[in-house]
């Protein structure tokens, strides 16, 4: 039964984890002052540090791209886990015993506190014992095999190749000498209930997350007598292995993934190392099983796009029945058509290691470079199947292929697409429009004069990662007009103790700005609660991105460390911009009275006047 982690024990691993520490693992961060860390940004490519950590607060947010969170944000970003997934694995680490409330709100533990990292061990020091049989008498063949599909010894080490002895109870007898328990090694499915291993003699690929951590392996058969007729076979699932979530070759890829935008779907392990060997050095492989909408997730995140693929996927399938098969299955699996998918198409129907080995590096690169879109793959291949030379066979074509067009969200690029098809078929350009259209309706959908993913709804199965689409206009950061507004809100949600229980007077209507004044709300809802406080003000704004400007401002730094004094003159600052505002509006509104014939409204506005002018003249001397 499905379930959720107890928010109580979110919130120890939140209040327990120490966020300069994990972010440390990452990135080299030193002194900024003000009790902030910075360093460069392990999000983008930069030169000069604009990665803020302030450990204090639990954040963490980066000026350069805007990237922010706290711990369970940063893990899950720079290791593309899902919000369960980045909890779980800090808990590990501060040693949190996660309870799993499920539906009829009945708690059972998960893993025991230290396993998940157990396991990530496990499989480091399998990893390394693998890779080192490599060289032994007993790996020939498996050594053979690599050398003929054109590998030498340094590419195996490059990506961690190794191979599983035939005895079949080697790795486990080494992993124990390790101290490693035989339940630690059943769980992360390097032995099997029996005690034998689960790899023998096998060729192994080490399957690694984006942060190099080695979540399992894919085997491949090698000799006649081998029990397992299967030619791959992969760990089995595990806590840390899920195949429909690991890509191989993710972690070789991940950086260049995110600089150039692109990734290149191959279909197995000796395609991933021939593609990253020829150049093509963002190729990564699903594991066992087909490309889903997880994988198109991770690399969704991995382009570093809240709302869409930043970028291109390009798929590389055969020329034949199977990989026109293949191309349309990801077609169809994919609900949100993306118009930057594309499919490189080997007509002799070599993968990438053949061709390599037949046509060198620069054939491999070439592959890559002639892709064309996945849609028009699809629709010439949907197409083909009627005879064009009839005018029956060209109306069910048009059929045939209109609902892939119309699937498409873009209306741009629908019209675009609209003149090819009916280039290809041979049928007048408004009739295809009209069938376009009636296919539309049929499937619920109308063409949208935006990205084709700005409407997609974020996984949810992964809350920590919500798309940041805000209806609230945002301010900029050096907007010197709202100088005062973002100053008092940073010392209001970074210091809170400087300020009264009233907040020094401030409220929500002192703020000009909208998302400004939506921080206010919340914070001036109720006075400082403690070490919660923070979590407490972000469940209170519904807004993703004015979220993460609450992240935002409590990372950047103040230009001097702050007392209550210098709280109050912010305070009294802002309050007099409003009490100005007041004022200038009330003497508009006095010229635009008759002390004749509105006498009595004129007096109360003239008093009311000289009250603000005195509450102005003593804000003017605290601030």
């Amino acid at each position: 039964m499905a379930g959720r982690i107890n928010d109580e024990d979110i919130a120890l691993v939140r209040e327990r984890v120490r966020i300069d520490e994990v972010i440390s693992d990452h990135v080299a961060l030193r002194n900024a002052g003000g009790g902030s860390l910075k360093g460069l940004c392990p999000f983008h490519d930069e030169k000069t540090p604009s990665f803020h950590v302030t450990p204090s607060r639990g954040f963490y947010h980066c000026f350069g791209c805007g990237e922010g969170g706290d711990a369970i944000t940063f893990v899950q970003k720079i290791n593309n886990l899902t919000f369960t997934e980045a909890v779980q694995f800090l808990a590990d680490r501060t040693g949190v015993q996660l309870r799993i409330v499920e539906d009829g709100g009945v708690g059972r533990p998960g893993l025991p506190p230290g396993q998940r990292v157990r396991i990530l061990e496990a499989n480091a020091a399998a990893s390394e014992f693998f890779a080192a049989q490599l060289t032994s008498p007993d790996a020939l063949t498996a050594r053979q095999f690599l050398d003929g599909r054109g590998f030498d010894r340094d590419a195996a080490a490059h990506f961690g190749v190794g191979y599983a002895p035939r005895g079949g109870r080697d790795l486990r007898h080494h992993l124990n000498g390790l101290g490693f328990s035989d339940q630690v090694l059943i769980a992360a499915g390097l032995v099997r209930e029996g005690g034998w291993d689960f790899f023998r003699g096998r060729l192994l690929w080490p399957i690694r997350d984006s942060g190099s951590s080695t979540l399992g392996f894919g085997g491949r058969r090698l000799f006649e007598d081998d029990r397992i007729p299967a030619k791959y076979i992969n760990t089995p699932e595990t806590p840390v292995y899920k195949k429909s979530h690991v890509l191989y070759g993710l972690d070789l890829a991940r950086q260049n993934i995110g600089k150039k935008h692109q990734a290149v779907v191959v279909e197995g392990y000796t395609d991933v190392m021939a593609a990253h060997l020829a150049g093509v050095d963002t190729a990564v492989a699903s594991c066992g099983t087909a490309f889903g909408d997880d994988h198109g997730r991770l690399l969704q995140r991995l382009m570093g796009n809240n709302d869409a693929f930043n970028g291109e996927v390009v798929f590389t399938f055969d020329g034949d029945a199977a990989g026109q098969k293949a191309a349309l299955k990801v077609f169809n699996g994919d609900r949100n058509f993306i118009a930057q998918t594309y499919v490189a198409v080997e007509p002799h129907g070599l993968d990438p290691c053949d061709l390599r080995i037949e046509h060198g590096d620069a054939a491999v690169r070439e592959l890559v470079a002639r892709r064309v879109p996945l849609y028009r793959f699809v629709m010439s291949n949907t197409i083909s199947g009627f005879d064009l030379d009839r005018a029956d066979g060209r109306l069910a074509a048009l059929r045939a292929a209109a609902p892939l067009v119309s699937s498409i969200r873009d209306a741009s690029l629908v019209n675009g697409y609209a003149r090819e098809l009916s280039t290809m078929i041979g049928i007048d350009l408004d009739e295809v429009r009209r069938e376009l259209a009636r296919a539309a309706r049929r499937q619920g959908t109308t063409p949208q004069p935006t990205h084709p993913r700005h409407d997609a709804e974020p996984p949810t199965d992964d809350p920590g990662t919500p798309a940041l689409v805000s209806a609230v206009p945002m301010p900029r950061a050096d907007d010197r007009a709202l100088e005062v507004e973002r100053g008092t809100l940073k010392l209001m949600l970074a210091h809170p103790l400087l300020f009264d229980d009233a907040w020094n007077g401030v409220v929500a209507d002192h703020f000009t700005q909208p998302a400004y004044r939506m921080i206010a709300e919340a914070v001036t809802r109720a006075p400082y609660s403690g070490e919660r406080w923070t979590d407490e003000l972000l469940d209170r704004i519904d807004d993703d991105q004015v979220s993460a400007l609450v992240v935002e401002l409590l990372v950047e730094p103040l230009p001097v460390p702050p007392d209550e004094e210098y709280a109050m003159s912010y305070s009294a600052r802002l309050v007099l911009l409003a009490i100005t505002r007041q004022i200038n509006d009330l003497k508009s509104r006095l010229q635009r009275t008759n002390p004749i014939e509105q006498g009595t409204e004129h007096r109360r506005m003239f008093a009311e006047l000289l009250s603000l002018e005195s509450r102005r003249k003593h804000l003017q001397a605290l601030a």
